[in-house]
Protein backbone atom coordinates (compact mmCIF):
# COMPACT_ATOMS: atom_id res chain seq x y z
CA UNK A 1 0.00 0.00 0.00
CA UNK A 2 3.01 2.39 1.10
CA UNK A 3 4.97 1.16 -2.43
CA UNK A 4 4.52 5.31 -3.71
CA UNK A 5 4.97 7.32 -0.65
CA UNK A 6 8.42 5.43 -0.09
CA UNK A 7 9.90 6.08 -3.49
CA UNK A 8 12.46 8.82 -3.51
CA UNK A 9 11.93 11.99 -5.80
CA UNK A 10 14.54 12.59 -8.15
CA UNK A 11 15.07 15.80 -10.10
CA UNK A 12 17.96 17.15 -11.27
CA UNK A 13 18.68 19.90 -8.13
CA UNK A 14 16.97 18.09 -5.33
CA UNK A 15 16.48 13.92 -4.39
CA UNK A 16 13.76 13.39 -1.58
CA UNK A 17 14.44 10.11 0.06
CA UNK A 18 10.56 9.67 0.22
CA UNK A 19 7.05 11.81 -0.84
CA UNK A 20 6.01 12.88 2.39
CA UNK A 21 6.37 16.69 2.18
CA UNK A 22 5.70 18.93 5.91
CA UNK A 23 4.14 21.65 4.66
CA UNK A 24 4.58 24.90 6.15
CA UNK A 25 2.99 26.16 9.71
CA UNK A 26 3.75 29.52 11.23
CA UNK A 27 5.84 28.89 14.22
CA UNK A 28 6.30 32.10 15.94
CA UNK A 29 9.79 30.82 17.54
CA UNK A 30 11.49 33.62 17.09
CA UNK A 31 12.78 35.68 19.66
CA UNK A 32 11.76 39.55 20.45
CA UNK A 33 14.24 40.70 18.05
CA UNK A 34 13.23 38.62 15.06
CA UNK A 35 16.19 35.98 15.19
CA UNK A 36 15.83 32.10 15.22
CA UNK A 37 16.30 30.46 18.42
CA UNK A 38 17.02 27.21 20.04
CA UNK A 39 13.38 26.44 20.37
CA UNK A 40 13.22 26.27 16.26
CA UNK A 41 16.45 24.27 16.28
CA UNK A 42 14.89 21.87 18.63
CA UNK A 43 11.38 21.37 16.99
CA UNK A 44 13.04 20.94 13.39
CA UNK A 45 15.10 18.17 15.09
CA UNK A 46 11.94 16.36 16.40
CA UNK A 47 10.65 16.83 12.55
CA UNK A 48 13.74 15.48 11.03
CA UNK A 49 13.70 12.62 12.66
CA UNK A 50 9.78 11.58 11.88
CA UNK A 51 10.83 10.68 8.24
CA UNK A 52 9.44 13.11 6.14
CA UNK A 53 11.19 13.77 2.98
CA UNK A 54 11.10 17.29 2.79
CA UNK A 55 10.39 19.99 5.37
CA UNK A 56 8.98 23.25 4.48
CA UNK A 57 9.50 25.77 7.71
CA UNK A 58 7.03 28.10 8.36
CA UNK A 59 7.24 31.82 7.34
CA UNK A 60 10.43 33.61 7.30
CA UNK A 61 10.68 37.37 6.27
CA UNK A 62 12.59 39.67 4.67
CA UNK A 63 12.08 42.79 6.31
CA UNK A 64 12.08 43.70 10.49
CA UNK A 65 9.60 46.20 9.50
CA UNK A 66 7.26 44.26 7.62
CA UNK A 67 6.11 41.44 9.93
CA UNK A 68 2.81 38.87 9.59
CA UNK A 69 3.08 38.08 13.50
CA UNK A 70 5.14 38.87 16.54
CA UNK A 71 7.98 35.64 16.41
CA UNK A 72 8.42 35.72 12.68
CA UNK A 73 11.50 34.83 12.06
CA UNK A 74 13.36 37.40 10.05
CA UNK A 75 16.70 37.57 7.63
CA UNK A 76 18.25 40.75 6.03
CA UNK A 77 21.75 40.27 6.92
CA UNK A 78 24.05 37.65 8.10
CA UNK A 79 24.33 38.56 11.91
CA UNK A 80 22.31 35.12 12.90
CA UNK A 81 24.08 32.77 10.51
CA UNK A 82 25.44 30.76 13.33
CA UNK A 83 21.96 30.09 14.60
CA UNK A 84 20.93 29.62 11.13
CA UNK A 85 23.73 27.07 10.36
CA UNK A 86 22.33 24.57 14.17
CA UNK A 87 18.90 25.11 12.27
CA UNK A 88 19.68 23.65 9.19
CA UNK A 89 21.77 21.40 10.34
CA UNK A 90 18.88 19.67 12.87
CA UNK A 91 16.51 19.52 9.96
CA UNK A 92 18.60 18.07 7.98
CA UNK A 93 19.42 14.96 9.98
CA UNK A 94 18.06 11.25 8.34
CA UNK A 95 19.00 12.62 4.97
CA UNK A 96 16.02 15.13 5.49
CA UNK A 97 15.64 18.01 2.73
CA UNK A 98 14.86 21.29 4.94
CA UNK A 99 13.79 24.30 2.21
CA UNK A 100 13.28 27.75 3.88
CA UNK A 101 9.65 29.61 2.70
CA UNK A 102 10.48 33.36 2.31
CA UNK A 103 7.75 36.10 1.93
CA UNK A 104 6.60 39.28 2.82
CA UNK A 105 3.50 40.28 4.16
CA UNK A 106 2.56 43.41 2.09
CA UNK A 107 -0.59 44.99 3.88
CA UNK A 108 -1.75 41.56 5.72
CA UNK A 109 0.55 43.26 9.16
CA UNK A 110 -1.70 43.88 12.11
CA UNK A 111 -2.06 47.49 13.40
CA UNK A 112 0.35 46.22 16.57
CA UNK A 113 3.30 45.64 14.29
CA UNK A 114 2.89 48.13 11.26
CA UNK A 115 1.56 51.67 12.05
CA UNK A 116 1.38 52.05 7.91
CA UNK A 117 1.57 48.20 5.86
CA UNK A 118 2.64 48.42 2.26
CA UNK A 119 1.31 47.24 -0.91
CA UNK A 120 0.81 46.99 -4.53
CA UNK A 121 -2.06 49.96 -4.25
CA UNK A 122 -3.87 51.73 -1.22
CA UNK A 123 -6.59 49.54 -0.58
CA UNK A 124 -7.43 48.44 2.54
CA UNK A 125 -8.04 44.93 3.48
CA UNK A 126 -11.65 44.22 4.16
CA UNK A 127 -13.97 41.07 4.74
CA UNK A 128 -14.90 41.95 8.44
CA UNK A 129 -10.94 42.36 9.75
CA UNK A 130 -10.32 45.45 8.26
CA UNK A 131 -10.33 46.63 12.00
CA UNK A 132 -6.90 44.52 13.01
CA UNK A 133 -5.23 46.00 10.17
CA UNK A 134 -4.06 49.72 9.17
CA UNK A 135 -4.78 50.67 5.73
CA UNK A 136 -1.48 50.26 3.25
CA UNK A 137 0.08 52.57 1.05
CA UNK A 138 1.12 52.01 -2.66
CA UNK A 139 4.75 50.86 -2.90
CA UNK A 140 7.21 52.96 -5.22
CA UNK A 141 8.99 51.66 -7.66
CA UNK A 142 12.47 51.65 -5.75
CA UNK A 143 10.96 49.93 -2.77
CA UNK A 144 9.46 47.00 -5.07
CA UNK A 145 13.33 46.91 -6.50
CA UNK A 146 15.05 46.93 -3.31
CA UNK A 147 12.08 43.83 -2.35
CA UNK A 148 12.75 41.99 -4.97
CA UNK A 149 16.89 42.34 -4.28
CA UNK A 150 15.92 41.04 -0.13
CA UNK A 151 14.46 38.15 -1.34
CA UNK A 152 16.94 37.40 -3.45
CA UNK A 153 19.37 38.28 -0.19
CA UNK A 154 17.24 36.15 1.97
CA UNK A 155 17.98 32.74 -0.26
CA UNK A 156 21.44 33.33 -0.89
CA UNK A 157 21.26 33.57 3.52
CA UNK A 158 19.67 30.05 3.56
CA UNK A 159 22.08 28.64 1.08
CA UNK A 160 24.55 29.71 2.96
CA UNK A 161 23.63 28.43 6.30
CA UNK A 162 22.73 25.06 4.94
CA UNK A 163 19.14 25.16 4.00
CA UNK A 164 18.81 22.72 1.42
CA UNK A 165 16.25 24.58 -0.73
CA UNK A 166 13.98 27.85 -0.62
CA UNK A 167 10.44 28.38 -1.48
CA UNK A 168 8.64 31.90 -2.58
CA UNK A 169 5.55 32.32 -0.84
CA UNK A 170 2.83 33.66 -3.43
CA UNK A 171 -0.09 32.20 -2.00
CA UNK A 172 -2.65 33.17 1.50
CA UNK A 173 -3.09 37.31 0.48
CA UNK A 174 0.85 38.17 0.97
CA UNK A 175 2.85 40.64 -0.83
CA UNK A 176 3.34 38.50 -3.65
CA UNK A 177 -0.09 37.21 -3.95
CA UNK A 178 -1.08 41.24 -3.54
CA UNK A 179 0.55 42.05 -6.65
CA UNK A 180 -0.83 39.06 -8.74
CA UNK A 181 -4.60 40.09 -7.64
CA UNK A 182 -6.47 42.14 -9.69
CA UNK A 183 -8.67 43.61 -6.51
CA UNK A 184 -5.60 44.12 -4.54
CA UNK A 185 -3.19 45.66 -7.58
CA UNK A 186 -4.50 48.14 -9.30
CA UNK A 187 -1.42 49.81 -10.35
CA UNK A 188 -1.33 51.51 -14.09
CA UNK A 189 2.66 51.17 -14.30
CA UNK A 190 4.66 47.86 -15.06
CA UNK A 191 3.96 46.24 -11.73
CA UNK A 192 0.05 46.62 -12.69
CA UNK A 193 -2.86 45.89 -14.76
CA UNK A 194 -2.76 43.09 -17.18
CA UNK A 195 -2.13 39.27 -15.93
CA UNK A 196 1.57 39.95 -17.51
CA UNK A 197 2.60 42.92 -15.58
CA UNK A 198 0.64 41.47 -12.19
CA UNK A 199 3.02 38.97 -12.15
CA UNK A 200 6.33 40.62 -12.99
CA UNK A 201 6.69 41.05 -9.64
CA UNK A 202 7.24 37.18 -8.98
CA UNK A 203 8.97 36.53 -11.81
CA UNK A 204 11.71 39.53 -11.25
CA UNK A 205 11.69 37.82 -7.44
CA UNK A 206 12.46 34.19 -8.77
CA UNK A 207 15.16 35.85 -11.09
CA UNK A 208 16.86 37.89 -8.47
CA UNK A 209 17.14 34.11 -6.31
CA UNK A 210 18.12 32.58 -9.21
CA UNK A 211 20.85 35.06 -9.68
CA UNK A 212 21.78 34.93 -5.83
CA UNK A 213 21.81 30.95 -5.15
CA UNK A 214 22.03 29.70 -8.80
CA UNK A 215 21.05 27.28 -11.32
CA UNK A 216 21.56 24.26 -9.08
CA UNK A 217 20.02 25.17 -5.67
CA UNK A 218 15.94 24.44 -5.61
CA UNK A 219 13.29 27.22 -5.47
CA UNK A 220 9.96 26.38 -4.74
CA UNK A 221 6.95 28.09 -5.46
CA UNK A 222 3.78 28.61 -2.72
CA UNK A 223 0.61 29.23 -4.86
CA UNK A 224 -2.75 29.69 -4.89
CA UNK A 225 -5.36 27.92 -7.12
CA UNK A 226 -7.42 31.08 -6.54
CA UNK A 227 -8.17 33.34 -3.83
CA UNK A 228 -11.73 32.95 -3.74
CA UNK A 229 -12.90 36.27 -3.62
CA UNK A 230 -14.91 38.47 -5.98
CA UNK A 231 -12.51 40.80 -8.57
CA UNK A 232 -9.35 38.58 -7.45
CA UNK A 233 -6.90 35.94 -8.55
CA UNK A 234 -8.71 33.26 -10.72
CA UNK A 235 -7.97 29.72 -11.29
CA UNK A 236 -7.97 30.55 -15.23
CA UNK A 237 -4.68 33.57 -13.96
CA UNK A 238 -3.04 31.33 -11.57
CA UNK A 239 -2.61 28.49 -14.20
CA UNK A 240 -0.94 31.31 -16.74
CA UNK A 241 1.40 32.00 -13.65
CA UNK A 242 2.45 28.24 -13.09
CA UNK A 243 3.15 28.06 -17.11
CA UNK A 244 5.50 30.95 -16.67
CA UNK A 245 7.08 30.28 -13.45
CA UNK A 246 7.44 26.55 -15.12
CA UNK A 247 9.03 27.88 -18.09
CA UNK A 248 11.38 29.77 -16.24
CA UNK A 249 12.76 26.94 -14.20
CA UNK A 250 10.98 26.32 -10.90
CA UNK A 251 11.81 22.93 -8.84
CA UNK A 252 8.42 22.51 -7.53
CA UNK A 253 5.09 23.66 -7.48
CA UNK A 254 2.63 23.77 -4.16
CA UNK A 255 -0.72 24.27 -4.76
CA UNK A 256 -2.60 26.26 -1.77
CA UNK A 257 -5.66 28.71 -1.70
CA UNK A 258 -7.34 31.71 0.07
CA UNK A 259 -6.08 34.40 1.76
CA UNK A 260 -6.91 37.06 4.84
CA UNK A 261 -10.22 37.80 3.79
CA UNK A 262 -11.25 34.89 2.97
CA UNK A 263 -8.96 31.67 4.86
CA UNK A 264 -10.51 28.40 2.89
CA UNK A 265 -7.59 26.50 4.27
CA UNK A 266 -8.90 26.99 7.88
CA UNK A 267 -12.15 25.50 7.30
CA UNK A 268 -11.74 23.61 4.06
CA UNK A 269 -14.78 26.06 2.19
CA UNK A 270 -15.07 26.75 -1.34
CA UNK A 271 -13.27 23.41 -2.41
CA UNK A 272 -15.46 21.46 -4.64
CA UNK A 273 -16.92 18.06 -3.25
CA UNK A 274 -15.03 15.86 -5.58
CA UNK A 275 -11.83 17.21 -3.86
CA UNK A 276 -13.11 16.48 -0.48
CA UNK A 277 -14.11 12.74 -1.27
CA UNK A 278 -10.53 12.37 -2.77
CA UNK A 279 -9.16 13.89 1.11
CA UNK A 280 -7.16 17.09 -0.67
CA UNK A 281 -8.53 20.23 -0.64
CA UNK A 282 -6.41 20.95 -4.43
CA UNK A 283 -7.06 17.65 -6.43
CA UNK A 284 -8.77 19.04 -9.17
CA UNK A 285 -6.48 21.92 -10.04
CA UNK A 286 -3.49 19.79 -9.55
CA UNK A 287 -5.30 17.46 -12.49
CA UNK A 288 -4.97 20.60 -14.71
CA UNK A 289 -1.79 21.64 -13.97
CA UNK A 290 -0.42 18.59 -14.56
CA UNK A 291 -1.54 18.61 -18.32
CA UNK A 292 0.71 22.41 -18.12
CA UNK A 293 3.88 22.09 -16.30
CA UNK A 294 6.67 19.59 -15.84
CA UNK A 295 7.99 20.45 -11.86
CA UNK A 296 7.21 18.09 -9.59
CA UNK A 297 3.54 19.54 -7.80
CA UNK A 298 2.47 19.33 -4.24
CA UNK A 299 -1.11 19.57 -2.59
CA UNK A 300 -1.51 20.76 0.84
CA UNK A 301 -4.68 20.77 2.87
CA UNK A 302 -7.33 17.55 3.53
CA UNK A 303 -4.83 14.28 3.84
CA UNK A 304 -5.73 12.37 6.69
CA UNK A 305 -5.14 8.39 5.71
CA UNK A 306 -2.24 6.83 4.23
CA UNK A 307 -4.62 5.40 1.65
CA UNK A 308 -5.92 8.81 0.32
CA UNK A 309 -2.09 9.91 0.51
CA UNK A 310 -1.10 6.91 -1.47
CA UNK A 311 -4.18 7.24 -4.16
CA UNK A 312 -3.27 11.14 -4.94
CA UNK A 313 0.13 9.43 -6.13
CA UNK A 314 -1.28 7.25 -7.60
CA UNK A 315 -3.89 9.13 -9.69
CA UNK A 316 -0.46 10.96 -11.35
CA UNK A 317 -1.31 14.74 -11.15
CA UNK A 318 0.79 15.09 -7.67
CA UNK A 319 4.60 13.95 -6.39
CA UNK A 320 4.51 14.97 -3.75
CA UNK A 321 2.01 14.90 -0.36
CA UNK A 322 1.74 17.77 1.33
CA UNK A 323 0.92 17.48 5.32
CA UNK A 324 0.55 20.07 7.64
CA UNK A 325 -1.92 20.18 11.03
CA UNK A 326 -1.29 16.28 11.45
CA UNK A 327 2.24 16.99 11.95
CA UNK A 328 1.96 19.14 14.98
CA UNK A 329 0.34 16.05 16.51
CA UNK A 330 1.85 13.49 15.21
CA UNK A 331 5.64 14.31 13.96
CA UNK A 332 6.54 10.72 13.29
CA UNK A 333 3.45 10.16 10.67
CA UNK A 334 5.50 9.06 7.80
CA UNK A 335 7.48 6.56 10.18
CA UNK A 336 4.66 5.00 11.07
CA UNK A 337 3.07 4.86 8.07
CA UNK A 338 6.29 2.86 5.93
CA UNK A 339 6.57 0.78 8.91
CA UNK A 340 2.53 -0.37 8.99
CA UNK A 341 2.00 1.52 12.47
CA UNK A 342 -0.24 4.46 11.58
CA UNK A 343 -3.64 4.59 12.36
CA UNK A 344 -5.61 7.61 10.60
CA UNK A 345 -5.35 10.72 12.57
CA UNK A 346 -8.47 12.19 13.48
CA UNK A 347 -7.06 15.82 14.60
CA UNK A 348 -9.92 17.42 17.62
CA UNK A 349 -12.65 19.92 16.66
CA UNK A 350 -10.73 23.84 18.36
CA UNK A 351 -13.83 24.81 20.66
CA UNK A 352 -14.54 26.59 23.87
CA UNK A 353 -17.89 24.79 24.10
CA UNK A 354 -19.04 28.49 23.67
CA UNK A 355 -21.05 28.73 19.93
CA UNK A 356 -20.61 32.55 19.76
CA UNK A 357 -17.05 32.89 20.98
CA UNK A 358 -15.90 29.85 18.80
CA UNK A 359 -17.68 31.57 15.32
CA UNK A 360 -15.73 34.85 16.32
CA UNK A 361 -12.53 33.23 16.92
CA UNK A 362 -12.30 30.20 15.44
CA UNK A 363 -9.17 30.74 13.25
CA UNK A 364 -7.82 32.22 16.56
CA UNK A 365 -7.96 29.59 18.38
CA UNK A 366 -6.94 26.81 15.79
CA UNK A 367 -3.65 28.72 15.25
CA UNK A 368 -3.25 29.41 18.76
CA UNK A 369 -3.66 25.27 19.81
CA UNK A 370 -1.78 24.35 17.29
CA UNK A 371 1.35 27.31 18.23
CA UNK A 372 1.19 25.38 21.66
CA UNK A 373 2.09 22.06 20.20
CA UNK A 374 5.02 23.24 18.54
CA UNK A 375 6.02 25.01 21.90
CA UNK A 376 5.58 21.52 23.53
CA UNK A 377 7.89 19.59 20.76
CA UNK A 378 10.71 22.15 20.90
CA UNK A 379 10.96 21.96 24.61
CA UNK A 380 11.48 18.28 24.18
CA UNK A 381 7.90 17.18 24.76
CA UNK A 382 5.16 15.39 23.41
CA UNK A 383 2.21 16.53 21.50
CA UNK A 384 -0.70 16.78 23.69
CA UNK A 385 -4.45 15.89 21.28
CA UNK A 386 -6.28 16.93 24.35
CA UNK A 387 -4.61 19.76 25.12
CA UNK A 388 -7.20 22.63 26.43
CA UNK A 389 -8.25 25.54 23.50
CA UNK A 390 -7.58 27.62 26.67
CA UNK A 391 -3.98 26.53 27.34
CA UNK A 392 -3.63 27.37 23.81
CA UNK A 393 -5.05 30.98 23.85
CA UNK A 394 -3.03 31.59 27.03
CA UNK A 395 0.48 30.86 25.04
CA UNK A 396 -0.29 32.97 21.82
CA UNK A 397 -1.47 35.75 24.60
CA UNK A 398 1.51 35.76 26.44
CA UNK A 399 3.83 35.69 23.24
CA UNK A 400 1.83 38.05 20.96
CA UNK A 401 -0.02 40.56 23.33
CA UNK A 402 -3.73 41.93 21.48
CA UNK A 403 -2.00 40.55 18.12
CA UNK A 404 -3.14 36.92 18.95
CA UNK A 405 -6.66 37.93 18.23
CA UNK A 406 -5.88 39.11 14.46
CA UNK A 407 -6.47 36.75 11.57
CA UNK A 408 -3.55 35.27 10.90
CA UNK A 409 -2.15 32.53 8.24
CA UNK A 410 0.69 29.70 7.64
Amino acid sequence: MTNLLGTKLEQPNFTTKNRFYKASMSETLGDSHNSPTVSIVNLYRRWSRGGAGLLMTGNVMIDRNALGEPGNIVIEDERDLPMLKRWAQAGTQVNTELWMQINHPGKQSPKSLSKQPVAPSAIPLSGGIEGAFNPPRALTEEEILDLIKRFGNTARIAKKAGFTGVQIHAAHGYLINQFLSPHHNQRNDQWGGNAENRMRFLMEVYREMRRQVGENFPIAIKLNSADFQRGGFTEEESMQVLEAIDKAGIDLIEISGGNYENPVMFEGSNVRESSKKREAYFLDYADKARKLVKAPIVVTGGFRSAEGMEDALEGGSIDMVGIAKPFAVDPDLPNQILNGTYETIELPKITTGIKALDKKLSSVLELSWYEKQFDLMAHGKQPDMHLSVWKGLWNSIKKNGTTAFTQRRG
